[in-house]
């Protein structure tokens, strides 16, 4: 019983929890993605290219008669959509953030320049 009190301590800590709920959001937003590429992007943008390869996917362009480059070209297309989101999402978030966060406590003893007319005062005196 002691192991399985661990693993269950373990497996319910908050960071476990929030890695596992990261992953499958992760795996959803990588399908929406490729949906975004195949589905929309492609057949808007990229119709008129594939027509005159007489192509109906990027995925397939080949080169050298069997080199799918047209594969490469759509993971670089996702990647630079799901980075393009993402950074979007992130600054998102850090403005929010930085919404948050209280102004600096004012100072509570004398500025720098009180110090420094109190030090020339003395000087005088």
């Amino acid at each position: 019983m002691g192991m399985f009190s661990e693993f269950k301590a373990f497996a319910m800590k908050g960071n476990v929890v929030d890695l596992a709920i990261g992953v499958i959001i992760g795996g959803a937003f990588g399908k929406i993605i490729s949906s975004l590429i195949e589905d929309v992007i492609t057949p808007l943008l990229l119709k008129p290219a594939l027509s005159a390869a007489n192509l109906s996917k990027i995925e397939e362009l080949t080169i050298f008669g069997g080199v799918k480059y047209g594969m490469f070209l759509s993971a670089v297309i996702n990647f630079v959509i799901i980075a393009f989101v993402l950074f979007m999402i992130i600054k998102g978030i850090n403005a929010t953030k930085k919404k948050e966060e209280a102004a600096p406590a004012a100072p509570t003893g004398p500025t720098q320049e009180e110090l420094l007319i109190q030090i020339r005062d003395l000087l005088k005196k």
